[in-house]
């Protein structure tokens, strides 16, 4: 099993670690380590408290709490938000709120959660041309809408 290290930011002592709410869940709930309000269209940065070493290899996604956006219409901005390896800054939370109403956060609250994903560093190279597929270059749609 891979091993993720936290580490407690001063001043966040009342904060509960980044834990799994259960046995078959995939991702771990991330905190609010502040208290604010986001009105509606409007958007912040919500620190965690933490600061995390994730493994070379793979990344710590940031990803949406599915309460939270379909209660109240608050999501992750940039999901998923990731985090790199060689990061060792706070990790913090890009939330909107898409809803009609301002939405409070309290410290403590549970404001996404994250999944650690195997991200391999690959080699890019630039060819001249790319092998042939069945789709092809078709884009956006180009599957069918259904």
């Amino acid at each position: 099993m891979t091993t993720v290290e936290f580490q407690r930011l001063p001043g966040n002592d009342d904060l509960p670690l980044p834990a799994y709410a259960s046995a078959g869940a995939a991702g771990f709930d991330l905190r609010a380590a502040t208290n604010l309000t986001i009105a509606p269209g409007g958007f912040a940065l919500v620190p965690t408290g933490f600061a995390v070493a994730v493994p070379a290899g793979f990344e710590l996604q940031v990803r949406p709490r599915s309460g939270l956006a379909l209660k109240f219409g608050v999501t992750v901005l940039n999901t998923p938000g990731t985090v790199d390896s060689d990061y060792r800054g706070e990790v913090a939370v890009c939330l909107i709120n898409h809803g009609s109403a301002a939405f409070a956060i309290v410290r403590g609250d549970r404001i996404a959660q994250a999944v650690i994903a195997a991200a391999p560093q690959v080699t890019l190279v630039e060819v001249a041309t790319l092998g042939a597929t069945e789709r092809g270059s078709g884009g956006f749609g180009s599957t069918g809408t259904k």
